[in-house]
């Protein structure tokens, strides 16, 4: 088996389809029983829009989280991911779900934009929903890692700083920070990354800011590019005096490790609800 086969989830999580129908299950459930306001516009492109779950008590003041979805950059929806919530609201914090167009039918470099101006577009209307603009984190999972990650990071081949949104941090789940072996991966078809888009959009290549807290984690039954790739990234961010943190989840895949995001009482969830849940300097 080559390395790039290691990328086909399918072929390493048995229950593949149960897990991605126990997304979708778990966010009608919440969806039903919680305040969502959807499909807010963030731009003018189809898919330009976003979710705002709002916390059972909202409090002026509150945290304000974004969830950036994967799927290889070809697939995904955002409302199949709003369980994810559940941690945010238990921090008393306001939870958003971003969406973005798709691969092949879009380059990747439009997909990076949209993400950014999505969470600016946040950024800028969190008082709309007794959020505080300043207590802003992310997080992202698999593909969604790896767009989250240039909320904070320049492209190699960008000519200009892009305009980017203040975080004080960061999660990245299970995200792919080498895109070198994408074009000739399983994805070659549904996808259709170029060699030039993996080079301009590699995260271990790209120009990282400055962020208060970058947490890089995983699960411990993910495939091998999915740890070396973690450890690389948080070594390459360690080296450029970033704090960042490297979190493995035992037991978990590519997408239960999901699920350990999305509960409270998980260790990555938990992770996710004390990062929602810190003060930033003078707040």
């Amino acid at each position: 088996m080559t390395s790039q086969d290691l990328y086909r989830i399918r072929d390493f999580v048995p229950d593949f389809d149960a897990i991605a129908a126990e997304f979708a299950e778990r966010s009608r459930a919440l969806s039903a029983e919680t305040n969502v306001l959807a499909d807010l516009r963030y731009g003018s492109r189809t898919r330009e829009v976003l979710d705002v779950i709002l916390p059972e008590h909202p409090k002026a003041g509150a945290p304000l989280h974004v969830f950036v979805h994967g799927g290889y950059w070809r697939s995904g929806e955002k409302e199949n991911y709003r369980f994810v919530a559940k941690p945010v609201l238990a921090a008393g914090g306001v939870a958003a779900f971003i969406e973005y167009d798709l691969m092949p039918g879009t380059r990747l470099n439009v997909l990076v934009d949209q993400v950014r101006r999505s969470v600016l577009w946040l950024q800028h209307h969190a008082g709309d929903f007794d959020a505080d603009c300043r207590r802003l984190t992310v997080s992202g999972h698999s593909a969604g890692a790896h767009l989250a990650s240039y909320l904070a990071a320049t492209g190699s081949s960008e000519t200009r700083e892009p305009s980017l949104p203040s975080i004080q941090g960061v999660l990245f789940l299970s995200g792919i920070y080498d895109l070198s072996g994408i074009p000739n991966s399983f994805l070659r078809d549904e996808a259709q990354m170029t060699a030039a888009e993996a080079n301009a959009w590699s995260p271990l290549t790209s120009s990282q800011h400055p962020c208060s807290r970058r947490i890089v984690a995983y699960g411990g039954d993910e495939t091998t590019p999915f740890h070396d790739q973690a450890m690389q990234f948080q070594a390459v961010l360690a080296s450029k005096n970033e704090k960042a943190e490297l979190l493995a989840a035992p037991g978990f895949n590519h997408m239960s490790v999901v699920l350990d995001l999305a509960d409270p009482d998980g260790l990555i969830g938990r992770t996710l609800h004390d990062l929602v849940a810190e003060k930033v300097p003078n707040v």
